[in-house]
């Protein structure tokens, strides 16, 4: 038995995966945005070993969720799940930032840091990732026009970068990216044509199956099959992980690695 933290659980891919995972037995500590939002799953947060909340727009708040896992205790995994997709203008979140790069990155990047390290961590990617640009230079948004679309893979090149890097640096932790598809979800709407059932089947095998093929780290996945990241120059680069990780740390004042390189 395993305990297991999922962002953005109350619907869609996130809570599939918390209800498979409590299904097999595991200990799934539940995140939500809200109350309110907290409240439309009581049924599966009554049978669950705890329900954190917290919008991860804000680095207050995500601060708070991570001090609330902690308390819980130790997690075996963490299933960074939770994602914006298009969003019609950047935003401005309580730190300045645009949206998609705050709920996208920059929580799961400082979750990464405060959470007290599991043994394994899934970052959901998206096969939208390959559209995503190298420069770093504005991933905030600050001068360029507004694109949804651009920004949103750019957040996903920068994840599965951010996984590819934590596999690197802590070579005791199973770090992976997974693409769970176009499926028909709330974000992906209904006539999204991948399997719904392996959109988060694969977060599940990969944060708690015993199978070998399951303990790997710093790999891309696909509805359990391993793929190169389309965008395999950039994540796999560790001169691209490095500059990432940097400007992440510069964005958000907290530093993840004691050391880089």
């Amino acid at each position: 038995m395993s305990r297991i933290f999922i962002t953005g659980s109350t619907d869609g891919l996130g809570l599939a995966a918390a209800r498979t995972l409590m299904k097999e037995g595991h200990d799934v500590v539940l995140h939500a945005r809200s109350r309110e939002r907290a409240s439309a799953i009581s049924e599966t947060s009554a049978a669950a070993l705890g329900l954190v909340i917290g919008d991860l727009a804000s680095a207050t708040e995500t601060r708070s969720i991570a001090e609330q896992v902690n308390a819980i205790g130790r997690m075996d995994a963490v299933i960074h799940n939770a994602g914006i997709y298009l969003e019609r203008s950047r935003g401005e979140t309580p730190d300045g930032h645009a949206k998609t790069l705050a709920v996208n990155v920059l929580a799961p990047y400082l979750l990464t840091a405060w959470i007290t390290r599991p043994d394994r961590l899934v970052y959901l990617s998206s096969g939208m990732h390959r559209s995503g640009s190298s420069a770093l230079d504005d991933i905030d948004w600050k001068k360029r026009p507004w694109n949804a679309s651009q920004a949103y893979s750019e957040s996903k090149l920068y994840i599965a970068t951010l996984a590819a890097a934590v596999a690197r640096h802590w070579p005791d932790v199973l770090s992976n990216a997974v693409d769970p598809g176009w499926v028909p979800t709330k974000m992906g709407g209904a006539g999204a044509p991948d399997d719904l059932e392996m959109g988060h089947l694969t977060q599940t095998w990969l944060a708690a199956s015993d199978a070998e093929a399951a303990k790997v780290s710093g790999g891309y996945w696909y509805h359990r099959q391993r793929r190169e990241a389309a965008a395999e120059a950039e994540v796999t680069d560790v001169g691209f992980q490095d500059a990432l990780v940097g400007k992440l740390e510069g964005l958000t004042g907290v530093r993840l690695f004691a050391e880089r390189g």
